[in-house]
């Protein structure tokens, strides 16, 4: 009955962080570019660096049917499942199956690093 079983969730949203635990180093992060970054307790975000230098993050698992996110290319992030594209920047919705945009994430820069916000 294996081959019958729902496949599980990847693991992804915030783990067990609480705001104030840093997530990645702000140098790992391209501006203009982002990163999946694995977050303690089994979490992962998609954390990105605004072409002016603004850093945010998105719940990196597609809204059409929760598949993780690539990291964005070229201002855009693509689900790699159903083909779905988010804008790099704000997490939009550019084009579907999916229905909605990425879930935002609360983050700061903290120095030198990116902390849950």
């Amino acid at each position: 009955m294996a081959g019958c079983a729902t496949p599980a969730k990847p693991a992804a949203g915030t783990g067990t962080a609480k705001p104030g635990d840093p997530l990645v180093g702000l140098g790992e992060i391209p501006q203009g570019g982002g990163k999946l970054v694995d977050v303690p307790g089994g979490g992962r975000l998609l954390v990105v660096r605004t072409r002016s230098g603004e850093v945010r993050a998105f719940d990196p698992r597609c809204p059409h049917t929760g598949s993780i996110v690539s990291a964005p290319a070229k201002g855009i992030v693509d689900c790699p499942t159903h083909g779905s594209t988010f804008d790099a920047e704000t997490g939009d919705l550019r084009k579907g199956p999916a229905t909605r945009g990425l879930t935002s994430v609360p983050v700061r820069a903290a120095g030198d690093r990116v902390v849950l916000g």
